[in-house]
């Protein structure tokens, strides 16, 4: 019998662990990576030239992040890795993937979906100022180019993220205006029965509180607006949790609430979705293992669940140990359930973080009408409120078909989420009710001029 043909989307810490252990097993997997080098957004590298010691690059994650750098560089030769590659389409058997503007198709028997995740962000009047970007964004630009986005930088959003890039800020000799949390302190007690499983990272987050001491730090936030003019950020305007208004000066601010799983390909290869109500995301059903209901189609990592990285290695394994018991490969039994015992106390962990920090929905449900929502179609909230008013838009494919909202570039990656609390609360009902916006191909823009050369085969 021949050896199948393994796919795998994504080089972060789920991509990786799935080509060694395929690779252990004998099999010769194709890698797909959208980055230069392999580690993934959390332990990106930076670029040749660059000198910084892992420490100051990955903190206290610098051990698990040349573990993985180490784990890949010894894959060379066993595995053929296709870097800066997209992979942009997906039907049964077929991988479309684009690199230097030519598009091929790899087939496949089983495909390993570790797209990872993207920032969730929550409209905010002025968000679309110079000098606002993504938490991710701020976290990349000082970890690939050792550049801030500012010299005096406030942070706002929610989540572990907030404090981690605001204290990677601080380290670099930043200047941090305000850490500003929309959940409330008291959220984080009612979690700590669930975040208990994991006391280790309970005391990292104690040591990032520390290290922001003399920080402001306010929680329970309202985001009034981002203030500036024409060449940028001058600073932000937050209400506190007992409605007293609050300023602070800042060139830049960095926001983000959590992640939400990239999940295009997912949906482009028929995976089914559920809605979480601890998230208020639309979620691809995946079994602990990575399998999912479409034969040959795997998803592990923060693209199927955001368990971390450390969460996303584990992940990563199970899929590959799937693939390899699908395809009559011997996989030990013990190895597959200790697997995905360490799994489940790291999703615990997951939803205690949901509860101590909450997306919060109400938030993105009562943005002011002349808010840019989608910025790349240029379509405020209010446009998007009238589509279920006055047009009757029954859900968000359909507000999108009338308002053009998610058309662009992100293909609603970034305004969808709160583009789902606007019309759920526009026309009363429940998150669900509003259903997700679907995939489309391509996932990500691909130029005009992509070709697929004649003559050349699938391969």
């Amino acid at each position: 019998m021949a050896a199948p043909r393994v796919v795998i989307v994504g080089a972060g810490p789920a991509g990786v662990r799935a080509a060694e252990r395929l690779v252990a097993a004998g099999l010769r997997p194709t890698v797909v990576d959208e980055g230069m080098r392999a580690g993934g957004q959390i332990y990106r590298q930076q670029p040749p030239g660059f000198t910084r010691r892992p420490e100051e690059l990955y903190g206290t994650e610098a051990g698990r992040a040349v573990a993985v750098h180490g784990a890949f560089a010894a894959l060379a030769g066993r595995i053929d890795y296709l870097p800066e590659t997209l992979a942009w389409n997906i039907e049964p058997g077929l991988l479309h993937v684009a690199r230097d503007g030519v598009a091929r198709k790899l087939p496949y028997d089983a495909v390993i979906l570790a797209t990872g995740a993207t920032d969730r962000l929550l409209p905010v009047p002025g968000w679309t100022r110079a000098g606002v970007y993504s938490l991710g964004g701020s976290q990349v630009s000082l970890k690939a180019q050792a550049c801030a986005i500012g010299a005096r930088v406030a942070f706002l959003g929610t989540g572990p993220l907030l404090y981690l890039v605001a204290s990677q800020y601080l380290k670099a000799g930043v200047e941090v205006a305000a850490v500003l949390d929309t959940s409330p302190a008291s959220a984080r007690f009612k979690a700590l029965p669930l975040m208990a499983s994991r006391p280790g990272l309970l005391v990292k987050g104690a040591a990032l509180m520390w290290k922001l001491r003399g920080v402001p730090i306010l929680r329970g936030v309202t985001p009034l607006a981002i203030d500036g003019d024409d060449s940028g950020v001058t600073g932000i305007r937050v209400k506190d949790a007992g409605g007293r208004e609050h300023r602070f000066a800042a060139d830049a601010v960095a926001m983000g609430w959590h992640l939400r799983p990239e999940t295009q390909l997912a949906d482009l290869a028929g995976v089914p979705f559920e809605h979480d109500a601890l998230s208020g995301l639309w979620m691809a059903q995946v079994q602990a293992d990575g399998r999912t209901a479409v034969k040959g189609v795997y998803l592990a990592g923060d693209g199927a669940r955001i368990l971390g990285a450390d969460g996303a290695e584990i992940a990563g394994t199970l899929a590959a140990t799937s693939v390899l018991a699908d395809h009559g490969i011997q996989v030990p039994v013990a190895e597959v359930v200790e697997l995905i015992g360490r799994r489940a106390v790291m999703d615990r962990f997951r939803r205690g973080l949901l509860r101590a920090f909450p997306w919060p929905g109400h938030l993105a449900a009562a943005v002011p009408d002349d808010t840019l929502l989608c910025r790349c179609e240029a379509i405020t909230a209010g446009e998007l409120r009238r589509s279920a008013s006055d047009l009757g838009a029954p859900e968000v494919n359909r507000a999108k078909a009338l308002t053009r909202v998610g058309m662009g570039r992100c293909q609603g990656r970034y305004c969808g989420p709160a583009g789902q609390e606007i019309l759920a609360a526009a026309r009363g009902v429940a998150l669900p009710e509003v259903g997700r916006l679907r995939g489309q191909a391509p996932v990500k823009p691909l130029s005009i001029a992509t070709v697929v050369p004649l003559g050349v085969e699938d391969a």
